[in-house]
């Protein structure tokens, strides 16, 4: 199964199950449901849901059981997205060619939207009927752990805080292993434990999983200065504006497209890995293959 074949058989089942989430928990008349569907519902390649499910199937395990897990992932990112575009933060007008949440609802409404879909992320992993009660133990955990102080809120910080010095290489990519990568990597995580993945499985997907989270944002940053805004859906050249640390800022466009090919080649060679060892996966891994697609340059 390609990529594309697994995104129409899977995804319109996953994000019924997500909206029906928000729909039990929030009334539908309240502004609060509007801003909150508003970002959840505003696009996306969905990439980090879509690693739970895919991970799972790849560990010939019941895909629909990585449904809470995937929504609350995206719950959190979605979170993280919001009050990432906010003034205080990057002050964004526009994401995924539309109005940014707090330009449409105003800040107090866009910020409580986030806080909002951060702790219905974990009520939905806590109320799962389907997840053993030591998995949704195991699973929260580690999603609080990936997306907390010492997961993405940390690079959320060392960015806020690199604005004001050069960082080096090594210190932007542990910035960016936390920011970024933290999320990308439960996804796998969450995949490899609720399907029981014995531990050479889980340890190259997780491998795979850091070089993809990597390759993610040396993407993202090659973006903001080679593409149009009619491409990205948002701002360009917007993170020269906030001085931000990228991978073009230290190493050039040049050396960042070296640097993105080689962290591919890595992830590559992890699902190589994979695919030796269980000859019966090759199939479902072009899902993983096809998914470094969307990081080429």
């Amino acid at each position: 199964m390609n990529l594309s074949e697994f995104q129409s058989e899977w995804m319109p089942r996953f994000d019924a199950f997500l909206y029906s989430e928000l729909d039990a928990r929030v009334p539908s008349q309240e502004n609060l449901h509007k801003a909150m569907a508003y970002s959840l519902m505003g696009g996306g390649k969905r990439i980090r849901p879509l690693l739970v499910l895919a991970t799972i199937s790849l560990a010939n395990s019941e895909i629909s059981e990585g449904f809470a897990a995937a929504a609350a992932l995206e719950y959190i990112h979605t979170y993280s997205l919001i009050h990432d575009d906010l003034p205080a933060m990057d002050d964004d007008d526009y994401r995924r060619g539309r109005l940014t949440s707090h330009k449409v609802f105003g800040e107090s409404t866009a910020i409580l939207a986030g806080d909002a879909l951060l702790t219905a992320a974990f009520e939905i992993l806590a109320e799962s009927s389907v997840i053993s009660a030591d998995k949704k133990i195991k699973l929260i955990g580690l999603l609080a752990k990936a997306s907390g102080p010492n997961g993405m809120i940390a690079g959320q910080m060392d960015d806020v805080e690199g604005e004001k010095k050069t960082l080096t290489l090594e210190e932007l990519k542990h910035l960016h292993d936390n920011k970024t990568g933290a999320l990308i990597r439960y996804a796998v995580t969450a995949g490899c434990l609720i399907a029981e993945a014995d531990e050479p499985f889980a340890t190259e997907m997780e491998g795979f999983s850091r070089h993809l989270g990597l390759a993610y944002q040396i993407h993202n940053d090659l973006k903001d200065v080679v593409l149009d805004e009619a491409e990205t859906g948002k701002t360009i050249h917007h993170d020269a504006a906030l001085n931000k640390n990228t991978y073009p800022s230290l190493l050039g466009v040049t050396g960042a497209i070296q640097e993105l090919n080689g962290v591919i080649r890595q992830a590559e060679d992890c699902l190589d890995r994979v695919a030796l060892s269980n000859g019966d996966a090759e199939n479902k891994i072009d899902v993983f293959r096809q998914l470094l697609d969307y990081v080429r340059i």
